[in-house]
């Protein structure tokens, strides 16, 4: 069981880190692309449409990630486990009041100020979330050399 929870952590996490870059490196720098009248139809869209995408894997991920606290493999170490959730906390904490917020000011029309805090204030979810693949491949390891 502890295994399997650990699979399910690393599966929606490294999911979770491919998206955020290609997020970050490609999907957000387009957006001064797509023109000023397409742009509030585009933002409520992409909204929507990246909710369906990242919100079963982001509960997935904290699920599974509180859940090891009490289910973890013998390898891996109650610190890497509240490591890994002080992660969620910042990546979580920064998507409902960070990015939301700036996906809300870009929600009526496009302006540069919110774009701008959007790719810079990314980063720190970009980077949450590539510690979070390395520490859950961490944890893969240990287990591996059991």
């Amino acid at each position: 069981m502890e295994i399997l929870l650990l699979l399910l952590q690393a599966s929606t996490t490294w999911f979770m880190t491919g998206l955020i870059w290609f997020v970050q490196v490609v999907h957000y720098p387009l957006y001064d692309r797509i023109g000023l009248a397409q742009f509030q139809v585009y933002e409520r869209d992409h909204c929507a449409l990246t909710t369906l995408v990242v919100a079963p894997m982001m509960v997935a991920e904290l699920l599974s990630g509180v859940m090891l606290l009490v289910a973890r493999p013998k390898a891996v170490g109650s610190a890497e486990v509240i490591l890994g959730l002080v992660l969620l906390a910042v990546i979580w904490l920064s998507t409902l009041f960070i990015a939301d917020s700036l996906h809300g000011a870009l929600a009526s029309s496009f302006q540069v100020g919110p774009y701008r805090a959007l790719i810079a204030w990314n980063w720190l979810r970009t980077v949450a979330w590539s510690l979070r693949a390395l520490l859950v491949a961490y944890m893969c390891y240990r287990c591996m050399q059991q």
